[in-house]
């Protein structure tokens, strides 16, 4: 499976490897990635994420702790498992999104109250 990725934001205020992990668990999510997938090799991600090759190690080494991959001596990395969400709720996402910026919306406002919701939902059952 030939992946891209972007490269990782320097300016964004989030650690590299955390991007990286991030980047990763989002193919995941979308169905990108699946149980079984290998991950292309380490100097290779490194060039796609245009960062110093410790930074994707740690990245990796986060990610298998947590049971996202897993490493195999001498061939490489390997997805474990798959939390692809079902397609249905991306759509409803997608189309929940578009409504948003039609309001004129910005991310920071409707992350702000997407967790107010999601917390008062709780609280409310």
């Amino acid at each position: 499976m030939i992946m891209k990725f972007r490269k990782v934001d320097k300016h964004s205020g989030i650690p590299a490897y955390l991007q990286i992990m991030n980047m990763i668990k989002k193919e995941i999510l979308l169905g990108r990635l699946k149980a079984g997938d290998q991950l292309p090799p380490v100097r290779e991600m490194q060039r796609m994420f245009d960062v110093n090759i410790n930074t994707v190690m740690k990245a990796l080494e986060k990610l298998c702790v947590e049971g996202v991959v897993e490493a195999r001596h001498g061939v490489g990395y390997f997805i474990t498992g798959s939390n692809e969400v079902d397609s249905e709720a991306v759509k409803l996402l997608k189309k929940t999104v578009l409504d948003l910026k039609k309001l004129g919306l910005d991310l920071h406002t409707v992350l702000l109250l997407t967790e107010e919701v999601w917390k008062s939902e709780d609280s409310d059952e």
